[in-house]
């Protein structure tokens, strides 16, 4: 059984350009934020924390979106290589409007918007990269490989939060800007260095570039009525009273309407009118399956910002002799966790492969819902002890994060290195992108159960924690259920594939 390097020629160089990238994307995340709240006396633009979350939530909704857009640019025009550095290059003079905008608000919110279009560019196609590294059948070795790479996001994100933190805060906002400007630009020289030496061969001008998103011959009908539909939707919502399109709140919840309707375009446009073959059909039906069992991951993982976060403020203890941890720092076990690990987690992958055992992606995608279940299992009964008033152990805590990252671990690289090997060759930058559009619908699935349930104060946490528990445990049993049926029916029952398979 053929198994590669798990770190060939140009991982690191593709690691460190993500990390920058993701340092200067986090480190400006920690702040916007503050930024938008702070008096505009003291520097900020003095909103209400409204208005501030509604726009972090269009940014990051715009973000994830532009993902498709990038992808499809990259497959047809450009190739990944010049999407990543023309990317880059926006985002850099985005971070600058931001650092130079002072107090225009027109200026600050045109840089929000380059990095978002720029964010789009870069990163679905730059994980595409990452798999064009593999052999099809190096299963274990992609899985690896996307592992380490995920290490450099994790690594970026704490470097950035720290110091992009720091600066903003202590400093200056403008300034915390600024250096991650400065971050990105470091980040692009790496790339364009590696480009012409260890990426020489890779991320080019697609050969197929002639398909387009929607094939040779296209659906426009059925997007059209699709696309109808959606708008209407949001229309009647609005007419209800559902959704204020008057307010900022309103928009943002008006894009999560928006991306389920472009991600079901998105898709339905590839499948039905992509000129696929009867293989390719069937990974796409495995794609979208994976896509729902991400954005269910993510609706639970995205509770470290509010259930898990009020957890630590209001039942933690955290003094510690004459320090008291401040809460938001547990969050940072995650990254931490993430660093530690991932180089166990994919020598585990390759050793595996090794021996000619392979594990379904739909059994690691079980497991790791099962496993965020069982994360917030853990805290049920901390949580009961905590509505009584007394503090509990800030173990609960940490032993909820490292199950929680575990299970990141199997799901997430995991999701990237299938998706960028399962997709058809001419849409695997645009299917890049479709995944990540899969953590945005997470994040709005994420508001919508903390809206269901009463996690504003401490005492509806235990019963929140044991709804998240069953929901997640559930939907990943059923995973596992499935994994040999469909393994066997669209990966004719193995992992690893040929670069050119025959169509059925």
């Amino acid at each position: 059984m053929r198994v590669s390097h798990p770190y060939p020629q140009g991982l690191f160089s593709l690691f460190f350009a993500e990390m920058w990238e993701r340092f200067s994307f986090y480190g400006m995340r920690a702040i916007l934020v503050l930024f938008l709240v702070d008096q505009t006396g003291d520097g900020g633009m003095g909103l209400s924390q409204g208005d501030a979350a509604a726009i972090y939530g269009l940014y990051g909704a715009g973000v994830y979106i532009f993902a498709l857009p990038g992808g499809w640019i990259a497959d047809k025009f450009w190739g990944a290589k010049r999407s990543i550095i023309v990317g880059g290059s926006i985002i850099m003079v985005g971070h600058i409007l931001l650092a130079i905008s002072g107090s225009a608000q027109a200026m600050f919110f045109a840089g929000l918007f380059l990095i978002a279009v720029g964010t789009g560019l870069l990163k679905p196609n730059i994980s595409s990269i990452v798999g064009t590294l593999y052999t099809k059948d190096d299963v274990a070795g992609r899985d690896a490989g996307f592992s380490m790479f995920y290490m450099g996001i994790n690594l970026g994100a704490i470097l950035g939060g720290f110091v992009v933190g720091y600066l903003g805060e202590s400093i200056s906002w403008h300034l915390g800007f600024g250096v991650a400007a400065v971050a990105m630009f470091l980040g692009l020289v790496n790339f364009i260095f590696a480009s012409t030496r260890s990426l020489a061969a890779k991320g080019n001008i697609p050969e197929r570039a002639k398909f387009s998103i929607v094939g040779r011959h296209g659906n426009k009908g059925m997007t059209s009525v699709i696309s109808l539909g959606f708008v209407g939707l949001l229309v009647g919502l609005n007419m209800l009273g559902m959704i204020d399109l008057s307010t900022i709140t309103g928009w943002a919840k008006s894009a999560g309407v928006l991306i389920v309707g472009v991600a079901v375009v998105f898709f339905l446009n590839i499948f039905v009118g992509g000129n696929l073959t009867g293989n390719e059909k069937k990974r796409m039906a495995v794609l979208a399956v994976l896509f729902f069992g991400a954005a269910l991951f993510w609706s639970g993982f995205e509770q470290a910002g509010s259930s898990l976060s009020i957890f630590a403020s209001d039942m933690t203890q955290r003094q510690f002799g004459d320090t008291e941890i401040p809460a938001s720092w547990f969050q940072n076990l995650n990254p931490f966790f993430i660093i530690v690990l991932t180089p166990f987690i994919a020598k585990f992958w390759v050793s595996m492969q090794a021996r000619g055992r392979q594990t379904s992606v739909f059994t690691k995608f079980g497991v790791a819902l099962i496993m965020l279940g069982f994360g917030y299992w853990v805290l049920v009964p901390a949580a009961k002890i905590g509505v009584t008033g007394v503090k509990v152990s800030a173990l609960f805590l940490v032993a909820t994060y490292f199950i929680h990252t575990v299970a990141e671990l199997l799901l997430s690289p995991v999701g990237l290195s299938t998706f960028s090997r399962l997709a058809p060759e001419r849409f695997t930058s645009q299917l890049m992108g479709f995944w990540f559009v899969a953590a945005s619908l997470g994040n709005l699935m994420a508001g919508l159960l903390v809206a269901g349930m009463d996690t504003e104060s401490a005492t509806g946490l235990p019963s929140a924690f044991n709804q998240m528990f069953v929901t997640s445990a559930v939907f990943g049993a059923i995973l596992l259920l499935l994994a040999k049926p469909i393994t066997k029916w669209a990966l004719d029952g193995k992992e690893m594939l040929e670069d050119n398979p025959p169509s059925h």
